[in-house]
């Protein structure tokens, strides 16, 4: 028991040491995890969804007006947070006239997820 204690203040300083950033990435890698979130490399992205990433980062300009909405996690499969965390962007389907099924959502913490299937699934991508 004290041995166990001891190794959970241990965690609690380090994370405390942590600048805020990684303190947030921490905290939510941990949320990813807790929602059964799979996990995605940039390099098993599709084209697209690297081109749309970097024009997130670099703040547009964006192919859709929708682009920068709001996402309201309505299906509760991302992590819980306050209404306007999330937003959501197109990522490009060839071949598809519309904006498709493929989307790219950001959180106020720099995380990004991607879906190819129009919010069913999500994978948390690792950058």
């Amino acid at each position: 028991m004290v041995r166990l204690l001891r190794v959970w203040l241990i965690v609690a300083l380090a994370v405390l040491w942590l600048p805020a950033g990684a303190q947030a990435q921490v905290h939510h890698t941990a949320q990813s995890a807790q929602a059964g979130l799979a996990l995605i490399s940039l390099a098993e992205l599709p084209p697209e969804a690297r081109d749309t990433l970097r024009i997130i980062k670099q703040g547009g300009p964006f192919a859709y007006p929708r682009d920068g909405v709001v996402f309201g996690n309505y299906e509760r499969v991302l992590p819980k947070h306050p209404r306007g965390y999330y937003h959501e962007y197109t990522v490009k389907t060839p071949g598809v006239r519309n904006r498709g099924a493929r989307r790219i959502i950001s959180g106020e913490a720099r995380e990004y997820y991607f879906t190819a299937d129009h919010y069913k699934t999500f994978k948390r991508i690792q950058e």
